[in-house]
């Protein structure tokens, strides 16, 4: 049984993952972190996190930046890995995370849905062989109309991953509106959508000559994220020191 601490426990994130792992037979949620508690929890509910003494084998946090040097002394203190969900950062709390990722297992990811990692794979493929062949390459996501920031860190991750396959050549452009010029051969085109209560979409288009080849991904619910934390907890539970990714989780489940 994987014993897990929830930082954010009352969010939105927070309850969709205690709703997942209370039919979960191998996790259980020992203890929970959040500044809000209403009772309703079947776990301690604390709102330092400095005051839980709950042995656990994980921690996923699904909290804010505020929160973000607390939490990681708490887990470096413990030597408690941590599925690290906040997003964010300042450059100061990234390199502490990173930091902190040599004394403890440490698991980040812009997007914890399997279906994306996955497709963050796909990409690198896709785009060593159409790339070379002339085809153009635009990323649109479109998420709910109360999401602030754009474009979403999912879809620049979506970018690094073709990006970094293309030696790192291309420029991102957001917006064309200002520029009275044909495209160029080595950019890739990211665009945003707002609105309604759309979970999150993101189309990766590559368009050539007389063809087009896109892939795409669509969250229903925030359910996605909270299967791939979950599954995320599980793998990091006992790992040695070190930063990990969602590309790990998804090559242990191959090995298995």
């Amino acid at each position: 049984m994987y014993k897990i601490i929830m930082s954010g426990c009352n969010g939105k994130m927070g309850r969709v993952i205690s709703g997942l792992v209370e039919t979960d037979e191998e996790a259980e949620i020992v203890a929970g972190i959040d500044i809000y508690d209403d009772g309703h929890n079947a776990y301690p509910v604390y709102a330092n996190i400095e005051d839980c003494d709950v042995d656990a084998d994980v921690l996923i946090d699904f909290s804010s930046a505020a929160g973000t040097e607390k939490l990681l002394a708490y887990c470096e203190s413990r030597r408690l890995p941590c599925v690290f969900c906040t997003t964010g950062l300042s450059e100061e709390q990234n390199a502490l995370l990173q930091k902190t990722s040599e004394k403890v297992a440490i698991l980040k990811s812009a997007n914890m849905s399997l279906g994306i990692n996955l497709l963050l794979k796909m990409l690198k493929e896709a785009a060593a062989v159409l790339a070379p062949a002339g085809f153009d390459i635009e990323i649109v996501e479109k998420h709910h109309n109360q999401k602030i920031d754009a474009p979403s860190g999912t879809a620049l991750a979506l970018a690094a991953s073709v990006n970094e396959e293309l030696g790192g050549e291309y420029e991102y452009v957001y917006d064309r509106s200002g520029i009275r010029q044909k495209r160029s051969k080595k950019e890739i085109g990211i665009s945003a959508v707002r609105g309604g209560t759309i979970v999150g979409d993101h189309d990766v288009i590559f368009a050539g000559a007389d063809e087009v080849i896109t892939f795409s991904h669509t969250a229903y619910s925030k359910a996605v994220f909270a299967k791939g934390a979950v599954q995320a907890a599980k793998f990091l539970a006992g790992k040695p020191a070190g930063m990990y990714d969602m590309s790990d989780v998804i090559e242990a489940a191959n090995n298995c």
